[in-house]
């Protein structure tokens, strides 16, 4: 059970107001989804195999290696490259 106490503390170390008038609604709110999430983990999972439900397959590619650009053609209009890179300006000053 939720007390008025507890809805309390957390607000308080939520940094959230709640006003007394709301309070009694808000106790009541809260043992119901604490009451919802104890049914949910208490849920029996036995004899269900929820693994791929929907008959899905993995509809991506392998990976593939294919040759890539030359690297002088990549860098050839870049404004500063050094060792086969490209060079940018720290803006983080």
């Amino acid at each position: 059970m939720v007390t008025k106490e507890e809805i309390a503390k957390i607000a308080i170390l939520s940094k959230l107001f709640v006003a007394e008038d709301e309070m009694d609604k808000l106790t009541e709110d809260m043992a119901e989804i604490i009451f919802f999430a104890d049914t949910i983990n208490n849920a029996s999972d036995e004899g269900s195999d929820f693994d791929n439900i929907n008959n899905l397959s993995n509809v991506l590619r392998e990976d593939e290696v294919v040759p890539s650009l030359d690297r002088e053609k990549i860098l050839a209009n870049a404004k500063d490259s050094d060792d086969g890179c490209f060079l940018v300006k720290n803006i983080m000053k």
